[in-house]
């Protein structure tokens, strides 16, 4: 017990936490996004996965890793962009279509990877780089601060920089408003004036951009390589995270920090005497708990305001 919390006191730790949760952060503001949109965007895990596949085999093939993570983020835009014409121009359903467009990257990446490399693991073989990480000058002499601030992926600072950007866009932008009111009240919204199906593909766009920076940091931050099914359920556990921070951007982030921490206490506990089995279903599990907690919340305001009306 005792080695369990000098783990999690420790920089090291709280150092893992910060880039362990860096793909939920980027993932689930890319969600937060898409449900302001009126969309729900189901296909933030097959975003993240055809990112992380595309950046590394494009940053192998052209030796630059800028190039290989702006490939990656367009293709997640692309998918996004997709997702949105098959809800809005052909009446699909959007839980549906993304679950479609997940399969399709799954099958997608692997097919890819194999015509490309002959590998049907991965891209081990092929040398895509990193992207590259911030040192600060002035912090990395400061004890336990020091250690787990600098040296960050830039990846990382961005995702933790999302959450003020998308804060001040949802709440200070005339985007940001508009994209509230397209997803609350679309025929309202219209009757003004509003191009509600310009705004959706503008958010799904965004969400789409937002995943697929996680998937390129999975790829050529977190590793420098890319795995088949890499993402391992986080674009799932990132759309909890949307629901249980409340639709709030302040909340996503500490609900999708939270998942980080428990992924990141997983790999540690790893190293240590406990069932590997056990290790593995801490992230999923937090999930469970996390969802059921949202829900009896949710009943619960619901009881409460039946009562006010009521009285």
């Amino acid at each position: 017990m005792n080695s369990v919390i000098d783990v999690v006191f420790s920089s090291a730790f709280l150092a893992a936490v910060l880039r362990v949760a860096t793909p939920y952060l980027l993932a689930a503001f890319g969600g937060l996004v898409a449900e302001r949109a009126g969309i729900s965007n189901i296909a933030l895990e097959g975003q993240m996965l055809s990112a992380a596949c595309t950046g590394a085999l494009v940053a192998g093939y052209s030796g630059s890793v800028a190039v290989g993570a702006l490939c990656g983020v367009a293709v997640a835009v692309l998918l996004g962009l997709l997702l949105a014409a098959l809800r809005l121009e052909l009446g699909a359903d959007a839980i549906i279509a993304g679950i479609g467009l997940n399969l399709l990257a799954s099958g997608g990446t692997a097919y890819a990877v194999y015509s490309l490399l002959d590998d049907k693991g991965g891209t081990s073989g092929l040398k895509s780089g990193s992207l590259p990480t911030v040192t600060l000058p002035g912090i990395e002499s400061i004890p336990v601060v020091g250690e787990v601030l600098s040296g960050q992926n830039m990846v990382t600072w961005l995702a933790f920089l999302a959450a003020p950007f998308v804060a001040w866009l949802f709440y200070r932008t005339r985007f940001g408003f508009r994209l509230r009111a397209v997803g609350e009240m679309p025929d309202a919204a219209a009757s003004v004036g509003i191009p509600v199906r310009h705004v959706q593909y503008a958010g799904l766009a965004l969400s789409g951009a937002l995943a697929g920076l996680a998937g390129v940091f999975l790829s050529m931050g977190y590793v420098s390589f890319f795995v088949r099914d890499m993402t391992a359920g986080r674009g799932f556990i990132a759309l909890a995270a949307v629901f249980l921070g409340g639709l709030r951007p302040w909340g996503v982030f500490l609900a999708a920090l939270g998942f980080g921490a428990a992924e990141a206490l997983a790999v540690q506990l790893g190293t240590m005497d406990v069932p590997p089995q056990l290790v593995s279903t801490i992230p999923y599990a937090m999930t469970l708990v996390a969802l059921a907690l949202y829900a009896w919340r949710r009943k619960r305001r619901g009881l409460t305001q039946e009562t006010a009306a009521s009285l």
